[in-house]
Order: structure tokens, then sequence, then C-alpha cells
């Protein structure tokens, strides 16, 4: 009698879902923005989210953790002065094993990340906000590198880049991980940054609306303000991105102009298979 010995490999998923959003620090219109926020995260219920200028004199990260229930909020404050003022946060509701904080040295840059075991596997979880300046990519593509080599493997960052998918510093982030939307989608979204928000009509709103209308001038040559994609989720490649698209991404019913941020987030469904 002949016996067939079955090479068939077995395989098991850890799945987990993430959300990422930069909240704004201007707490002006916070009362009914943070109601936005909730609202959409309850309605995603991710596992791990990430929020950028996260505001210390209020910690809305952990105010939001306490709306939605079941979370653990992990903080990381800018380096020196600016800690008083701006932070990073990561929520989970996984199992959190490990964190760390990482200075990028520049603007009291930081980036943060937590180790989760989930479901068999170790997920490296990271987000971070780099270097701000829009004719400077050279000191975000210093950033981008030593994220790239302090990240480890499997590892997922995502935040606010400060810069559009073609730049030099994008471009060495994409040498090793892949972005989200587009390994879902194959392309990126339409823009993430800046919102219709309205934020009020005193002079510095009315200078930042004047500057975007001519950013847009100088990088579109068209006469309408400035809008790019500079917020991402990325990953190596191991992990299978099941599904990413923009969220936070509807204003209030009763007013066009009343989104969650000047920012769009992103939310990603995120797999690994383990034989």
């Amino acid at each position: 009698m002949w016996h067939v010995t079955d090479h068939t490999q077995h395989y098991t998923h850890s799945a987990l879902t993430l959300a990422s959003l930069n909240l704004l620090d201007d707490l002006t219109l916070w009362d009914q923005r943070g109601a936005l926020v909730v609202r959409e995260l309850d309605r995603l219920q991710p596992d791990l989210i990430a929020f950028q200028e996260v505001r210390m004199s209020i910690n809305n990260a952990q105010w939001i953790a306490d709306q939605l229930g079941g979370y653990e909020v992990f903080l990381c404050p800018k380096t020196g002065e600016r800690g008083r003022h701006d932070a990073l946060a990561l929520l989970s509701r996984l199992p959190v094993t490990e964190h760390h904080e990482f200075s990028l040295g520049h603007q009291g840059r930081v980036a943060l990340r937590i180790v989760v075991e989930h479901q068999g596997a170790t997920w490296h979880i990271a987000t971070t906000h780099t270097y701000w300046h829009p004719l400077d990519d050279r000191t975000r593509l210093h950033e981008a590198k030593r994220l790239v080599e302090w990240l480890p493997t499997p590892g997922v960052i995502c935040g606010d880049f400060n810069a559009e998918p073609n730049y030099p510093s994008m471009l060495k982030m994409k040498e090793r991980f892949q972005s989200a939307h587009v390994a879902a989608n194959g392309h990126e979204p339409t823009y993430t940054c800046p919102t219709p928000l309205f934020r009020g009509a005193g002079a510095r709103n009315s200078v930042r609306r004047t500057s975007l209308q001519l950013a847009g001038l100088i990088t579109k040559r068209k006469l309408e303000s400035w809008t790019g994609v500079i917020d991402f989720i990325f990953s190596d490649p191991a992990i299978h991105v099941k599904e990413c698209h923009v969220a936070f991404n509807h204003p209030a019913g009763h007013d066009y102009h009343l989104y969650p941020s000047d920012h769009l987030g992103l939310y990603a469904k995120l797999q690994q298979v383990l034989k």
C-alpha cells in the first residue's frame, strides 16, 4: 500500500486595525472637534490609535481614550521646552509589552514605539511627526534615515511626515516600507491636508489661508489653495495590507466647515502570516 505524505503547510494569521490622525494643537474648536474624533473612532473601532499634536495642557489623547473606554495610553512629549505643549500618543486595546521614545533632534521632534504581542506575532507600531519646513526636506531626509534604522522588523510607522510622496525623505522611507494606502489601493489619497476646517477670522488664520493659496500657486501652478498628501501609514512588505482608507473625512452635520482636524486621518487593516 502506498502512503502519501501530506506536506501542506498550515498558516495562522495575526491581524490588527490601526487609525492615525494629527489632532491639531489649536484648541479653539476642540470641544466640537473632539466629539467628531470620538464619533469616528467609535465607528472604526481600531485596535490601535496613533495621534500627533496632542495638546499637553488638556491631554486630549487621554480624554479621547476615556470617552471610548478600553484603551491604554502611551504619551511621548517633544523634547525640551516644546514638550510642555505638544506630544505624540499611541492608544492600544491590545497587550503592550514595551514602549520606547526616540528623539529626532530637530524642533523637539520625537517618535514613539510600542511592542504588541498579538495572536502569536510581535508587532512594532510607531508614530512620529517629522520636521516642518516647506523648503527644507534635507532635515526630514536625515530624520527618515534614522527612523528606518530605528524601527525593528516587522514594523509599522504612521503619522504626519510634513512631506509629499515624491520628496526625497519619503522616497527614503519607501526604500524599506510600503505605503499602506498604495499597497491596498494602488495610489495615495487625493490629499490628507488641509481639510475645509474653518479656524476663525483672526489675522493669524487669514495669514494661514493666504499662505496656502500662495503655496498652491507655486507648487501646483493653480489659483487654488494647496492640498497635499503628508500623512502616511508605512509598513514592512512582510505585513499584508488588507485595507487602507482615509478617515475623519466627514464634517459635522450642521456645519460643512467643522471637521475633526485640519488633517484627514488614515485607517488600515494589517496582517502578518505565520507558519
